[in-house]
């Protein structure tokens, strides 16, 4: 255990006793705890291999690889359709987690092989995904605007085409053009301040 993850274990939450039997099985594997995007994150010989996360509906264990996983259970879920790697099992209540304690450890000893192989997601290309028509029309029409964005990293591209592919309306989409206009000009995602 890792004093400095403590803290999430501790604040009371509709999933504290989830967790904290999560953590329990987690540990049990013998991977190392640390504390990443305000979670615990679970790690083999520094790579991450899971981590446990919550949200109104349910918690979940997510396993980083998840896609290499061979699923015997048919229970790891894609957590929207943008996720090309992660997997969760999900989880509403206590008891889910004492019953499938053996499976959760079979699927996290997986994970430990597969990194062990040294197996590697094959991620889609920014240029694989699609683009929207209101930043393609920005791009198309704003030489300055194209610069600054093809100079963002794929993965900040990517993230500014999946946001404002997001929005269900394109006056939505538009706007959300318009909005981040500064920050790809500052060589920012779409998310950092």
């Amino acid at each position: 255990m890792n004093p400095k993850v403590d803290f999430f274990f501790e604040k009371p939450t509709q999933w504290q006793e989830a967790y904290r039997q999560l953590r329990k099985i987690v540990l049990d594997t013998g991977l190392t705890e640390t504390l990443k995007w305000g979670v615990p994150c679970y790690t083999f010989h520094g790579s991450n291999m899971v981590l446990i996360h919550g949200f109104k509906e349910y918690c979940a264990l997510l396993f980083h690889k998840g896609v290499l996983l061979k699923d015997t259970e048919g229970i790891l879920i894609q957590q929207t359709k943008n996720v090309q790697s992660a997997r969760q099992i999900r989880f509403t209540n206590v008891k889910e987690i004492l019953n499938m304690e053996k499976v959760l450890k079979t699927y996290i000893y997986e994970a430990i092989e597969v990194e062990k192989t040294g197996l590697e997601v094959k991620m889609k290309k920014t240029s694989e995904f699609d683009m929207p028509e209101e930043l393609q029309n920005k791009l198309d029409t704003d030489a300055d605007f194209k610069t600054a964005f093809e100079a963002l990293t794929p993965g900040r591209q990517r993230g500014y085409m999946l946001y404002v592919s997001q929005a269900k309306q394109s006056k939505t989409r538009v706007s959300r053009v318009e909005k981040s206009i500064p920050k790809i000009f500052e060589g920012k995602g779409y998310n950092e301040m």
